[in-house]
């Protein structure tokens, strides 16, 4: 097709290869239900199969195909969530509050891998351990004077130092300035997984409607009219799970996030003695910019998934590929002839302190604004809110009642996005 695509190329996400697009019956909406749930990623879901078991008749309406945003278009990379440290959460929250928020990083991770152990999911789960690679020698010495400060009880890092001089047993390139292996962080393949969660939540009773949106939200009595194109549902309680996605139906949360977008390729097929050299430990991998490049083998082995964000503005995704393809050959030459088979994009939401938020507002429960850590904690806040709105005491949560902030004039549409990134760029250049 070019230097850059294969001939096979496709605009859509490495995952769908393997994980089609789920087939849901097409089926009449009932006229009452005890909760309708916005969104069908793993923060709906997971609320959803909650509320479920909770004995809530529960359904589930998304706008596109079940799990089409974020949730099948990450990089599979499920990490300890918090891009805060304890000294700046401290600060802002006192270090009662900044110790829970980190915990609750830490439980997210755990919750996928019990999650997926008690439901018996396949989904190339497995603790693979992080390389967060210095892209500069100073931030090397940031990484290594974290790593030596003492850290509150129950905090501690798990974590080992990688000098430059032993990076290529990391990772083969010498494009890094060494960095940190993080133990415990893990992969998995992001649609099957999405793909588990839906099967126990259609397995659970709950009706799902692809290619349902929300279209108006009104008070009704005690509960709530949701509008459809197949028609009004009378309910209860409504959880909103739209994080990247979320729109006008709910302006006063459409403020409170921004969705960015990160690009991903995937590379054609590569021989196993080359991806032996360049990936020898099997981590996942990202960067210590603020505009981050992260990237992994394929389950299989046999590819590399790299992930990014490589414009001001939003793209093509057949415009990204190549500018990703580029740095992915930058930071490894031997795949100097490799080309794409597959360029796609998914939209985060990113918060204006970085934090993820659940609660409720004007009766409406929500959990979202995951800063780019959704594939852990989605489905853990999923969870949490969908306990809140059971009223069981384990929903409770670290980030609950956390002032979610807004900015004048943003109602949305992220205006500042591209010189935020200008000025990222700039500094990641240059320290």
């Amino acid at each position: 097709m070019s230097d850059f695509f294969t001939a096979e190329f496709k605009a859509e996400p490495f995952w769908w290869e393997r994980t089609k697009r789920p087939a849901l019956p097409d089926q009449a909406l009932p006229a009452k239900a005890d909760v309708a749930v916005i969104g069908s990623g793993y923060t709906g879901l997971a609320a959803a199969l909650v509320t479920a078991r909770g004995g809530r008749d529960t359904l589930v309406l998304d706008a596109e195909d079940a799990g089409w945003g974020c949730s099948t278009r990450n990089g599979g990379q499920i990490s300890t969530s918090i891009k805060s440290d304890y000294a700046e959460l401290a600060r802002r929250h006192g270090p009662e509050r900044a110790h829970g928020i980190l915990t609750e990083g830490r439980n997210s991770l755990a919750w996928v891998a019990d999650f997926v152990a008690a439901e018996k999911l396949d989904c190339d789960f497995r603790v693979a351990g992080r390389f967060h690679a210095a892209h500069n020698q100073r931030q090397f010495e940031a990484l290594e004077r974290r790593l030596a400060t003492p850290q509150p009880k129950g905090l501690e890092i798990e974590a080992d130092l990688v000098p430059r001089a032993e990076q290529r047993r990391e990772l083969g390139t010498d494009a890094y300035f060494g960095g940190v292996v993080y133990r415990r962080h893990a992969a998995v393949d992001p649609a099957r997984l999405h793909q588990g969660m839906l099967d126990r939540v259609l397995a659970s009773g709950v009706r799902v409607f692809a290619r349902c949106p929300a279209t108006a939200l009104a008070r009704d009595g005690a509960g709530f009219a949701v509008d459809t194109p197949k028609g009004r549902v009378a309910v209860r309680d409504v959880i909103v799970a739209t994080n990247g996605y979320t729109g006008a139906l709910t302006p006063w949360l459409r403020r409170r996030v921004i969705p960015i977008g990160s690009y991903v390729i995937a590379t054609e097929k590569l021989p196993r003695d080359l991806m032996a050299r360049l990936m020898p430990r099997g981590r996942i991998v990202s960067d210590t910019r603020k505009v981050v490049y992260y990237y992994r083998a394929a389950p299989d082995g046999e590819r590399i998934v790299f992930g990014g964000r490589v414009s001001h503005a939003e793209t093509d995704p057949r415009r990204s590929g190549p500018l990703l393809l580029a740095e992915l050959r930058r930071i490894f030459p031997e795949l100097k002839e490799t080309r794409i088979s597959h360029s796609w994009c998914g939209f985060i939401a990113y918060t204006f302190d970085e934090l993820a938020h659940l609660g409720r507002r004007d009766g409406l429960y929500y959990a979202m604004g995951y800063c780019g850590s959704g594939a852990g904690m989605a489905g853990y806040l999923g969870t949490r809110i969908g306990q809140q709105l059971l009223g069981l005491r384990e929903g409770a949560t670290a980030f609950d009642d956390l002032p979610f902030q807004t900015r004048p004039l943003y109602y949305g549409n992220p205006w500042f996005l591209a010189p935020s990134i200008m000025y990222y760029r700039w500094r990641d250049r240059h320290g």
